[in-house]
C-alpha cells in the first residue's frame, strides 16, 4: 500500500486527475462546475475557498519545510558556497520569465495583462524532479540541481504572492499582521519552552497567523510559512530533498511525514478547483505565460548559471552547459504554483482561464527536453 501511495505521489497522479477531471467538467458542464467550484458547500464556504485558503496552507508549509532543511547543516543548500550555483540560476530563472513576459506583452498583449508577470516565475517541483530522471536518469546531478533551483523557487515565489498579490477587492490592512507576529512569538515561546509535538503550533501560531493574513487581506496561504522554521529541527540533517530519514524523529520531520502524503493525495482537489477552464479560452495571455515559462526560464537560468560558473561558482560534477539549458527548459514546467498566481493575478474569468491555460500547457517543456536531449546526447 505505501509503495502504490509513494508512486501516485511520485507520478503527481491526483494532481493530474484532478487537472483532467476539471478540464472535463468545465467544458461538459460549465455552469455545473462554477457552481460547484465556487457555490457555498461546507459550513457555508465554497471549495474554492476551502482549497485555496485552508487547504493551500499546508501545501506551502511543506514547501517551508524543505527550505528549512536545506539551509540546516548537512542540507542541500548548506553550507550556502554549496548552493551559490543554483541560487544564481533560480534567481536567472526568475528574472529571466519576467522580461520575456513584459516583452512578449508589449507586442501581442495589452496593458491589463501587465499584472500576470509574476505566473512564469513558478516552476513546479514535482513535475520538474519527474521530467530530470526521465531525461537524464535517477541518481544525475541535473536532479539535485533542479529539485534545489525549485526549492528556492518556491521561497521567491511565497514572497511574490504575498506582496505583489493580495486580494484585489480588499486594500491591504497592515495593521493586523500584529496577529501574524503574535502567531511568531507564540510559537518562539513554545520553541523555547522546548514543546515538541507539532500541533500546539500549527493550531495556536498558524491560527492566529492565518487570522492576521486574511484580515489584512493578504493571501492567508502562506500562513504556516512564518511559523514552520521555528519547528525544532534536527540538529543536523542526514537526507536530501524529498527524502524521507527514519531516524529523524524531531517535531519538523514528524510534520512533514504526518502531511505530505495527505498534501500530495490533497492536489486533486486544488486541481479540480483551479483547473476548470474552457477549452477555449486560449488568448494572447495564454502564449505569453507558455513563452515567458519556457523560454525565459532556458535563458534566464543559462546565462545566470553559465556566468556563475564562468567566475568560480560551479556547476556541479557531471553537469555542463547542455545539461544546464536542458535544466532551464525542465524548469519551465510552471504548473501548480503558476495556476495558483493565475488565479490571483487575474480576477476577470476569460483572462484568469486563458492565463491558466498557459500555465497547464507548460507541461510540454517535459517532451521538449526529452527530444533535445536525443539530440544534444547530454552526459
Amino acid at each position: 500500500m505505501k509503495k502504490r501511495l509513494n508512486m501516485l505521489r511520485e507520478f503527481s497522479v491526483p494532481l493530474l486527475a484532478g487537472v483532467v477531471a476539471a478540464l472535463f467538467w468545465s467544458n461538459l458542464d460549465p455552469e455545473g462546475y462554477h457552481s460547484f467550484i465556487h457555490g457555498p458547500s461546507i459550513a457555508g464556504l465554497s471549495v474554492h475557498f476551502l482549497t485555496n485558503d485552508l487547504f493551500m496552507v499546508m501545501f506551502f508549509a511543506i514547501a517551508a519545510v524543505e527550505i528549512t532543511q536545506s539551509f540546516h547543516p548537512g542540507g542541500d543548500l548548506n553550507p550556502l558556497k554549496k548552493a551559490l550555483n543554483p541560487l544564481f540560476a533560480t534567481l536567472g530563472g526568475v528574472i529571466g520569465p519576467i522580461a520575456v513576459y513584459f516583452i512578449i506583452n508589449y507586442f501581442i498583449g495589452s496593458p491589463e495583462l501587465r499584472h500576470g508577470w509574476g505566473i512564469p516565475t513558478a516552476t513546479d517541483i514535482a513535475f520538474a524532479w519527474l521530467a530530470a530522471r526521465l531525461v537524464f536518469g535517477k541518481n544525475h546531478p541535473v536532479v539535485s540541481f533542479l529539485l534545489l533551483l525549485a526549492v528556492a523557487d518556491d521561497a521567491i515565489g511565497l514572497a511574490i504572492i504575498a506582496v505583489f498579490y493580495p486580494d484585489p477587492h480588499f486594500p491591504t490592512a497592515p495593521h493586523w499582521l500584529l496577529l501574524t507576529v503574535c502567531g511568531v512569538l507564540l510559537a518562539l515561546i513554545l520553541r523555547w519552552i522546548n514543546i515538541k509535538s507539532y500541533w500546539p503550533y500549527v493550531i495556536i501560531g498558524g491560527g492566529l497567523s492565518w487570522s492576521g493574513l486574511f484580515t489584512a487581506h493578504l493571501h492567508p496561504a502562506l500562513a504556516l510559512v512564518f511559523i514552520i522554521p521555528l519547528l525544532p529541527h534536527a540538529a543536523r540533517e542526514k537526507k536530501h530533498l524529498f527524502e524521507d530519514d527514519p531516524g529523524d524523529l524531531t517535531t519538523l520531520a514528524r510534520f512533514e511525514h504526518d502531511w505530505r502524503v495527505v498534501v500530495d493525495i490533497g492536489l486533486f482537489m486544488f486541481g479540480l478547483a483551479n483547473a476548470g477552464v474552457e477549452l477555449t479560452a486560449v488568448g494572447s495571455v495564454t502564449w505569453i505565460v507558455l513563452c515567458s515559462l519556457i523560454l525565459g526560464k532556458a535563458t534566464g537560468i543559462f546565462l545566470f548559471g553559465a556566468v556563475a560558473d564562468l567566475v568560480g561558482y560551479r556547476l556541479p560534477k557531471g553537469m555542463g552547459r547542455r545539461e544546464l539549458l536542458l535544466a532551464g527548459i525542465i524548469a519551465g514546467i510552471g504548473f501548480t504554483v503558476a495556476l495558483f498566481v493565475a488565479g490571483e493575478a487575474f480576477i476577470e474569468p476569460a483572462v484568469q482561464g486563458a492565463a491558466k491555460m498557459g500555465a497547464m500547457l507548460s507541461i510540454v517543456a517535459a517532451p521538449l527536453a526529452l527530444l533535445l536531449a536525443k539530440v544534444m546526447r547530454p552526459s
